[in-house]
């Protein structure tokens, strides 16, 4: 190549340049509000988000150059929750992402026109955030939904490890699990055949949980079933204290309770939720109509056995149920 033609090549490329840079700087900042219900010190509520942003860069969404993202931790309090969600959505967002059911329900309250994608919510058709779960419609769609028959597989764990138990205490939070209901069918019919009775408790405050947990412990020979509620994640370590100091043997729903010294979980992995979500964010941005997006169940279970517990509890888990076990503490 001649020497004029190449600094002519290179100089209307080098023209182009700043053109090319300016495009890509000129796109239009998308704007992602981000509602918890859980609060700003929850560490596992952190690495749930953590994913969640780094799910939405490997789709080319990166904070701070083509995303902002704003955040509300207001816990699983209603007016607190109400209050943060009035004001992400006067910021006026592209898209919200809810963190639990009490979430959905107060963005659900402030919005009718803002596409609305949830994170670990159970029953969606049930507490009316969409019309089917293959068709939403409206403006929320999302991951999580419980599969309910989980909680006879809570009961057979609890008889594999105490097969001599006639009695199983439940506990549930119906202000923000509202939806606890459609798990107790499938706990009564697993528990009755093997001569357990089911004890159903509602807390309504977290200042009772203790109270309530050791009453239970008293009344009971057998262990404990924690139903998910938004409640209890955000009160955990009392919960998993108090059956430490009960000696109360307790099967959680995720597994973030028995890394954190509870004796066993069964459920879905919670930050596959963030993950997916942020597919649905990508969509969303992207032109997608969030009623049109199927709400998608739970695609990762998780028993995780903490043996290290069991041992301070004087248990002996069954090797049959250890051989199951996807992480074994010990």
């Amino acid at each position: 190549m001649k020497r004029r033609a190449f600094i002519t090549l290179i100089g209307g490329a080098a023209a182009a340049w700043p053109l090319a840079a300016h495009a890509q700087q000129s796109g239009r900042m998308r704007r992602i509000g981000v509602l918890m219900s859980y609060l700003e010190g929850d560490s596992e509520a952190q690495q749930w988000t953590k994913t969640f942003r780094q799910s939405l860069q490997e789709f080319g969404w990166t904070e701070g150059l083509n995303i902002r993202l704003d955040y509300r931790w207001p816990g699983p309090t209603p007016d607190r929750l109400q209050t943060d969600a009035a004001e992400l959505v006067r910021l006026s967002p592209d898209v919200l992402l809810a963190g639990a059911t009490p979430a959905v329900i107060a963005l659900k309250n402030e919005t009718r026109s803002i596409p609305i994608v949830f994170a670990n919510v159970a029953d969606p058709v049930g507490q009316d955030f969409v019309a089917s779960l293959s068709l939403p419609g409206g403006e929320i769609s999302g991951f999580g939904a419980f599969e309910f028959s989980i909680a006879g597989k809570w009961v057979q764990t609890i008889k594999d490890i105490i097969p001599s138990a006639t009695q199983i205490g439940v506990i549930t939070n119906p202000e923000t699990a509202p939806f606890y209901r459609l798990f107790l069918p499938f706990i009564d019919s697993a528990a009755r055949p093997v001569g357990i009775e089911p004890t159903v408790t509602a807390i309504h405050d977290a200042d009772d949980i203790a109270a309530t947990i050791d009453k239970l412990a008293k009344e009971s020979n057998a262990g404990l079933i924690v139903l998910p509620a938004a409640r209890f994640t955000a009160n955990r370590d009392v919960i998993i204290g108090t059956a430490a100091r009960l000696r109360l043997p307790t099967v959680y729903p995720y597994s973030f309770y028995a890394r954190g010294g509870g004796l066993i979980s069964y459920g879905f992995d919670v930050r596959d939720m963030y993950r997916r979500a942020a597919s649905y964010i990508d969509r969303i941005l992207k032109g997608a109509r969030v009623g049109e997006l199927p709400v998608q169940n739970p695609a990762k279970f998780e028993l995780v056995i903490n043996l290290k517990t069991a041992k301070s509890l004087g248990l002996k888990v069954p090797d049959k149920l250890i051989a199951l076990a996807d992480e074994v503490i010990e």
